[in-house]
């Protein structure tokens, strides 16, 4: 036969007001932790949201630049290729200037 325990009817609802309250203490003590963390994080990301945006500036401003430059640069430079045509245009006229001036030279020594 098992022994039985008897307990007063004030002393088992103490007792479980006591375990209900030490479960609500519990789970406030572990939804404080949880906010404490996700506010953690949050203010992780912000910093890094920042971060970001400033890159993303420094990166605009430099596609600014090269879009400049790109305007710029037709302006300053001479293409390869135009420059070896306009040079052999140059070429052309020099050799023949020299072959009239050679021309010149040869009617004037046969005269």
């Amino acid at each position: 036969m098992m022994p039985t325990i008897e307990i007063p009817t004030w002393q088992l609802l103490a007792s479980g007001v006591t375990l209900l309250a030490m479960f609500a203490g519990l789970v406030k003590l572990l939804l404080a932790q949880t906010e404490r963390r996700l506010d953690q994080r949050f203010a992780v990301m912000d910093e890094r949201f920042n971060a970001v945006a400033k890159d993303s500036e420094r990166l605009r401003q430099v596609e600014i630049g090269l879009e400049r430059l790109r305007g710029e640069m037709p302006l300053n430079y001479v293409r390869r290729e135009d420059y070896v045509r306009n040079q052999t245009v140059i070429e052309a006229k020099l050799d023949a200037l020299a072959l009239r001036l050679e021309n010149v030279q040869l009617k004037g020594a046969r005269q």
